[in-house]
Formats: structure tokens, C-alpha cells, sequence
């Protein structure tokens, strides 16, 4: 991974990326603190909640084609100013509740196009695809670990200073964002030609096998993390005091960080791609051991190794950007992220209402897992053919 980083402009994309990720993570804390602090209502506080990522599910469709129709750096750099100067006016105390409400959406309706173009400008930086993977490890690991610590540090920062400081602090994060694209990443010219239709990248990723098939790998995510929703209920069932919810949540993202470490240092790009069936499906088989109702120890190793192997995901989203033409890949990656986010809120709500069926949290992610395993094992056997009819999938991007 360090070789990855050895690149000045992905380390500057990649800084801009993780810094303004804790930035995010302290806004989703302040909001909800703030709604919940005006109002008095647990309702109010999630419906703030899912306003912070809502919208990236509507923009990833649609905004991330600017991505492919102007040069990436510059959308890189304008969204990240926008973003700044919305949520920093976010961060004047007393701002109404609707006026809160309706910034968070606006300024995560900007953070669609960033997000495209920084998967799409990242493979630009690398041309070679087993550091380019190497460059997608990083992330991943960072993403994960800057979620963690601002959540963690968002809930001390409000309570410490206030609402409207964190959200100062994000607003400040994205200026530092754009300072450093601006000033290290290398101008390149908009990858499209200008004359592709609106959707075209979707509708050339649906008329292609090889990326269905990924595209289907990454869904089976929204099955694995059943258990993020469940873990209040999960704890009560097992016997487990309150404050290891918070245990039972970092488990998965940890185990996740340990996984792509792991993968990173001791598998090599062409082997990843082989196993990606297999990996794809052993964080669901992993679940099914919740049938037997483990005290916390158990489940917290459970957790930890499910999202362990869930870090095959990472080898997934850079495969699929690698396989799409360069002048497609803002549209195609906009495409990819929706898809995962939508199958994770998915996931997360169909195990909420299948939890309160069978009256049991535990049960709930065996059958989850269960789920997966069925599920999986086609996408995994197509993707072994897929790859047996593609020998030299490269050479087809």
C-alpha cells in the first residue's frame, strides 16, 4: 500500500477524501443532536439522519455524469467549494430546523459528482492495475478508520462545543479538500466527448455482462450488514449490557480494516479476482452462526470476521471501474455506488421488519446469512465463468 502512496496526486485525493470524511461523519452527529435537542423526537432525528445520505442515492444516477463532461479536478474542486460554503452556512447558531434540513440535501446533492469523479480520477492517476487495486486498499482502510473516529470524536466535539462548531470544522474540511486538489492533483480534459446522452454509461454497464455479474457481487453487501441495524436488540437478546452496542457496531468496520490489510500485503490483485466469488459469499455463510445464539465474545468475533471477509467489496468496485472506458466511468461509478447504498438500505430495513416477524434479532441475521449463501453461490458460479470466457478481461475494457 505504501507504494501506492508514493504518488503525489493520489495522496492528495486521497487526504482530501479521508479528512473530509471525518468532517462528514461530525455533521450526520451534530444534525442529529441538534433535531433531536429542538424537537424532543426520535423521529425528527432519523428522518435528519437519512437526509445526510438520501440524497447521494438520487445524485449518483444522475449528477455523477458530470463527472465524464467536465475535467474531473475541476468538478473535484467546485464541489468541494459549494459543499464548503452550504454547510458552513449550516453552522450559524440558530439556524431554522427546515433551513437545516434543506442545506444537508442541497450540499449532499453536491457530494454525488465528487464522488464520481474521484473513483474515475484515481484510475486515471494509476495506470497500472495492481497498484491502481493497491490505491482502492488504501481508501478503504481509511474510509473506514475516518468514519469510526468521527463519530466517535463528533459526539465529544458537540457536546464539548457545540452543534455549530462541528459543522464549522466540515465546512473547513472541504476547503482544505479543495486547496489540495487544486494545488496537486494535475489538470486533466473532461474524459467524455460531450455527445453521449444523459444515461448512456448506465445503459452501456446494463448490455455488459462481466460488470452485471460485479454489480450483483456488491449487492450481496446489503445482506451482510443486516446486523448494523439490529445490534440494540441483538444486545438485549444475549444477554450483553448497553455499552456494548458500541463494541457490536465497530466490529464489522474493524474486522473490515484487518481484512483489506490482509488482502493488501498477501494477495495478489490476479488471486483476489479468482477468489472473488467465494470471499462474496463467506461474510453471509459467516452470519449463519447467529442461529445458535452466541453470548457477546462470539458474536463480536462473528461480526469482526464477517467484515473481514466483506473487504472482497474493495476488489469489486476496482474491477468495475477498470473495466469501464475511461470516458464512461463517472456515470458508471455513480451507477455502482447507488446500487450498494441502496442495497444496504435495503438490507438494514428488511432485516429490521424480518426481526420484528419472527420476534428474534439473532435469528433474523442467521436468516440473513442464510439468504446470502442462496443468493450468492449463482452470482459466484457466473463470475468464475465470466472470468473462463475472459482470460484477459483487460484487454476487453
Amino acid at each position: 500500500m505504501s507504494s501506492a502512496l508514493r504518488n503525489r496526486e493520489f495522496r492528495a485525493l486521497w487526504f482530501a477524501e479521508a479528512q473530509s470524511v471525518v468532517g462528514d461523519q461530525l455533521t450526520t452527529v451534530a444534525l442529529t443532536i441538534t433535531v433531536y435537542s429542538r424537537t424532543n423526537s426520535a423521529l425528527w432525528a432519523a428522518v435528519t439522519y437519512a437526509l445526510t445520505f438520501l440524497p447521494a442515492l438520487a445524485g449518483g444516477l444522475g449528477l455523477a455524469q458530470l463527472a465524464d463532461r467536465y475535467p474531473r479536478r475541476a468538478v473535484l474542486v467546485a464541489t468541494a467549494v459549494a459543499q464548503a460554503v452550504l454547510v458552513g452556512i449550516m453552522a450559524i447558531p440558530g439556524m431554522p430546523l427546515f433551513a437545516l434540513c434543506a442545506l444537508v440535501v442541497v450540499a449532499r446533492l453536491a457530494g454525488a459528482p465528487a464522488n464520481a469523479a474521484q473513483n474515475a480520477l484515481t484510475r486515471e492517476v494509476f495506470t497500472d492495475d495492481e497498484l491502481y487495486l493497491r490505491s482502492q486498499d488504501v481508501r478503504g482502510m481509511t474510509t473506514n478508520t475516518a468514519m469510526l473516529l468521527g463519530l466517535a470524536g463528533g459526539g465529544v466535539l458537540v457536546t464539548w462545543a457545540g452543534p455549530s462548531w462541528a459543522l464549522a470544522v466540515d465546512a473547513v474540511t472541504f476547503v482544505v479538500s479543495a486547496v489540495l486538489v487544486r494545488r496537486w492533483v494535475a489538470w486533466r480534459p473532461a474524459a467524455g466527448n460531450g455527445q453521449d446522452t444523459w444515461f448512456s454509461a448506465i445503459r452501456w454497464v446494463a448490455g455488459q455482462r462481466r460488470l452485471r455479474v460485479l454489480l450483483g457481487l456488491s449487492w450481496l453487501v446489503g445482506l451482510a450488514v443486516i446486523p448494523e441495524g439490529l445490534v440494540a436488540p441483538l444486545a438485549d437478546q444475549i444477554g450483553a449490557p448497553d455499552e456494548s452496542i458500541g463494541w457490536l457496531l465497530a466490529a464489522d468496520p474493524l474486522g473490515f480494516i484487518v481484512g483489506v490489510f490482509l488482502l493488501s500485503h498477501y494477495v495478489s490483485a490476479e488471486t483476489r479476482k479468482r477468489v472473488l466469488g467465494p470471499l462474496a459469499v463467506a461474510p453471509a455463510a459467516i452470519l449463519i452462526a447467529f442461529a445458535a445464539k452466541p453470548n457477546l465474545v462470539l458474536a463480536l468475533v462473528a461480526l469482526a470476521l464477517a467484515g473481514a471477509a466483506g473487504a472482497y467489496i474493495v476488489t469489486v468496485g476496482a474491477t468495475f471501474i477498470t473495466w469501464v472506458p475511461n470516458e464512461l466511468r463517472g456515470g458508471a461509478g455513480g451507477l455502482y455506488r447507488t446500487g450498494l447504498r441502496v442495497a444496504q438500505g435495503l438490507g438494514v430495513a428488511i432485516g429490521g421488519a424480518v426481526a420484528e416477524w419472527v420476534g428474534s434479532a439473532t435469528l433474523a441475521i442467521a436468516l440473513a446469512g442464510i439468504a446470502g449463501v442462496v443468493l450468492g453461490l449463482p452470482v459466484a458460479f457466473t463470475w468464475a465463468q465470466v472470468r473462463k470466457a475472459n482470460r484477459d478481461p483487460a484487454s476487453l475494457a
